[in-house]
């Protein structure tokens, strides 16, 4: 299966060009375009400890070259900033959210509305956009999800209080939410009175 994010989908030959931000978690790779529009993120590559963001730039976009500009810049402080910790809430202005399908749009646009220090689940937010057996198909759209951070789809999680997977590992994930003021028990499964979207 491709991933949503990927260059077909970019309905513009703007050339990529990438913005390379260090985290406690490896590199970031901030992938954008100028659009007529502006600047936009087209994809954002997180690490995770089996592969590296700039390994997987290289093979998604192996004609890229690294640039920036003021917009791309503020994001990318935005997401140093949020991954020490700082409550950072972004706009999806500067991304390039037509590159995915209808489906996956609604699902990041209820996954980014889900404020710091709440989770909710991938049945929940099925049931919050109308396909209450869906739960499988967010966590699928979430999976694929080209702005990682910016819509924060570490704060969906399994059903039973598992934090099922993450892009950029179950760590990070953990690491996030737990910088959020969510806590854990001791089988690793989240505690929380009420999820977002219940």
């Amino acid at each position: 299966m491709r991933s949503v994010g990927s260059d077909r989908r970019v309905k513009s030959n703007a050339m990529k060009k990438t913005t390379i931000q260090s985290s406690p978690y490896g590199p970031v790779v901030i992938t954008w375009s100028v659009f007529d529009t502006g600047a936009k993120v087209v994809r954002v590559l997180l690490s995770n400890p089996s592969n590296s963001a700039l390994k997987r730039v290289s093979a998604l976009y192996p004609l890229a070259h690294e640039s920036s500009c003021d917009e791309i810049d503020s994001v990318a402080s935005g997401i140093s900033r949020f991954l020490v910790g700082e409550p950072i809430d972004f706009s999806l202005d500067l991304t390039k959210l037509g590159i995915c399908r209808e489906f996956q749009q609604r699902v990041l646009l209820a996954e980014h509305a889900i404020p710091r220090g709440r989770v909710s689940t991938y049945k929940l937010i099925a049931a919050h956009l109308g396909i209450p057996t869906g739960a499988r198909a967010v966590g699928n759209a979430l999976a694929n999800n080209p702005f990682p951070l910016i819509v924060p789809c570490h704060r969906a999680i399994r059903s039973d209080r598992h934090l099922g997977g993450y892009q950029g590992g179950l760590y990070m994930k953990r690491t996030l939410l737990i910088k959020e003021g969510i806590d854990f028990d001791e089988s690793g499964r989240v505690q929380c009175s009420r999820f977002y979207y219940g």
